[in-house]
C-alpha cells in the first residue's frame, strides 16, 4: 500500500505557510496526483490558492472536479486535451496554457477559434545560468530575457482566440536541487556557490523581463517562480506574485538535504516480506518504482522503516522483487511490511490506487490517486 502520514503531512504545509511569509503558493499538481489530498491542501490552508498542473488533459478534468484558477507548466500540444480545456474555459473555469514560442501560440489559437473561446496564456521564461562548461539548471525554454519575452507577447497579443495572462519562471536548479548532503562536503560548497551566483542573475533575469513587458503595455494577472527548494531565494524578487510548491508536502528522498529548510517525510509505500533467501535479508514482493530523471542510486526508492535496511547494489528496486539488507538485531517474517520511501514526490501515485491516510498512527481513511480515479495523463 502507498500512505501519507497526516501529522507529518501537516507539520510540512506549516512549514511551507512560515517559509512563504504571506505570499499565496499555487498547489503543484504533479507531486500530489490525488484529488483528495489537493482538497485537503486547499481547504486546509488558504494560502494554498490555485494548482500547477503538467497536463492539459489533467487541467481540463480537475477543472472537471471543481477546481478552478489552474496553470498548466509545460507547453499544451495535443488537440483533444486543447479542446477539453477550451470546453471548461467555455463552462467558465479560469484554465491558463504554456508558450515558449509562436508555434504552440498559432495552435492553441488555432483551436480557440474554433471553439469559440479565448484561451489565457503563460510565457515560460527560462530560468538557468549558464557558466564555462556548465549549464546550471534545466534546458526548458527559449524564452530567456526581456526581449524574447515582449516578442512573443507581441505575438500573442495579435492573435484572436488568446490572450496573455501571465509569466513562470521556474528556477529548477535552486528550488530541486539538495545542498546540504551527508559526506558530500566538496561538492555541498560548488552547489551552495553555483546557487547563490544563479539566484541573484535570475531573480533580476525574470524582474527585468516583468519591467519590459509592462512597459510594452502587457498586463500580468500572476508572476509564478520558485518550488519547494527555493522560497527563501525567489522571494527576494519582489516581481514573483505567487510561488508554486508540491513536493514539500509529501517530502521524497530528493528532498531531505537542503541547507534552508527540513520538512518530514510524509508519504510512502509498504511491500510485503515474501521471501527468506538467506539469515540477515528478506526479499519484498514489488518495489522497482524508479523515479525519473538521471539513471543513479538517488533515484531509487530506499528503505524506510525498520531503521537500517538497505537495498543490493546488484538489485536495487525490482520489478517482482526487490531483496533488502537487514541490520543486525532486526528480524521480520513473511507477511511483515517494510516501508520505503520514494525518490520523487506525486510519481509514486502512478502505482498505486489509493493512498491510505494515517494520523496519530492509526488509519484514519483512504483517497483514491489519479491512477485510482482512473485516470492517466501522459
Amino acid at each position: 500500500m502507498a500512505f501519507v502520514d497526516l501529522d507529518a503531512f501537516g507539520a510540512n504545509l506549516t512549514l511551507l505557510r512560515q517559509r512563504a511569509g504571506g505570499v499565496p503558493i499555487r498547489l503543484v499538481t504533479k507531486s500530489i496526483r490525488s484529488v483528495g489530498i489537493i482538497r485537503r491542501v486547499l481547504a486546509t490552508d488558504p494560502l494554498f490558492q490555485g494548482l500547477l498542473c503538467y497536463s492539459a488533459g489533467e487541467a481540463a478534468w480537475l477543472a472537471s472536479q471543481g477546481f478552478d484558477d489552474l496553470v498548466v507548466a509545460y507547453p499544451s500540444v495535443e488537440p483533444a486535451d486543447v479542446h477539453a480545456v477550451a470546453a471548461q474555459v467555455r463552462a467558465g473555469r479560469s484554465i491558463t496554457l504554456m508558450v515558449d514560442g509562436v508555434e504552440q501560440v498559432e495552435k492553441l489559437a488555432a483551436i480557440a477559434q474554433t471553439e469559440q473561446v479565448t484561451l489565457p496564456l503563460s510565457i515560460d521564461l527560462d530560468m538557468s545560468s549558464d557558466y564555462p562548461g556548465i549549464h546550471f539548471g534545466p534546458f526548458r525554454s527559449p524564452v530567456n530575457g526581456p526581449a524574447s519575452a515582449v516578442a512573443l507577447a507581441g505575438e500573442i497579443a495579435r492573435r484572436p482566440g488568446v490572450r496573455l495572462d501571465g509569466l513562470m519562471g521556474y528556477e529548477g536548479q535552486i528550488a530541486g536541487l539538495m545542498d546540504d548532503e551527508p559526506g558530500q562536503g566538496l561538492k555541498n560548497r560548488i552547489v551552495r556557490y553555483l546557487k547563490r551566483r544563479s539566484m541573484a542573475e535570475v531573480n533580476a533575469r525574470r524582474r527585468d523581463t516583468v519591467a519590459a513587458l509592462g512597459q510594452a503595455g502587457h498586463r500580468l494577472r500572476f508572476v509564478n517562480g520558485g518550488g519547494t527548494g527555493s522560497f527563501e531565494s525567489t522571494l527576494q524578487d519582489t516581481s514573483v506574485t505567487e510561488l508554486a510548491a508540491g513536493s514539500g508536502l509529501y517530502v521524497p528522498t530528493l528532498f531531505d538535504h537542503y541547507a534552508a529548510f527540513r520538512a518530514q517525510p510524509a508519504a510512502g509505500f509498504a511491500l510485503a516480506v515474501t521471501r527468506m533467501p538467506k539469515p540477515g535479508m528478506v526479499t519484498c514482493s514489488g518495489g522497482g518504482y524508479c523515479a525519473s530523471g538521471p539513471a543513479g542510486r538517488n533515484r531509487l526508492p530506499q528503505p524506510w522503516l525498520p531503521a537500517g535496511c538497505s537495498l543490493l547494489d546488484n538489485e536495487g528496486a525490482g520489478e517482482v522483487q526487490t531483496p533488502v539488507v537487514l541490520p543486525p538485531g532486526v528480524r521480520l517474517e513473511i507477511g511483515d511490511p517494510v516501508l520505503f520511501r520514494h525518490a520523487k514526490a506525486g510519481e509514486l501515485c502512478e502505482r498505486f490506487n489509493e493512498l491510505v491516510l494515517i494520523e496519530d498512527g492509526a488509519i484514519v481513511g483512504r483517497v483514491p490517486t489519479y491512477r485510482g480515479d482512473g485516470q492517466c495523463f501522459f
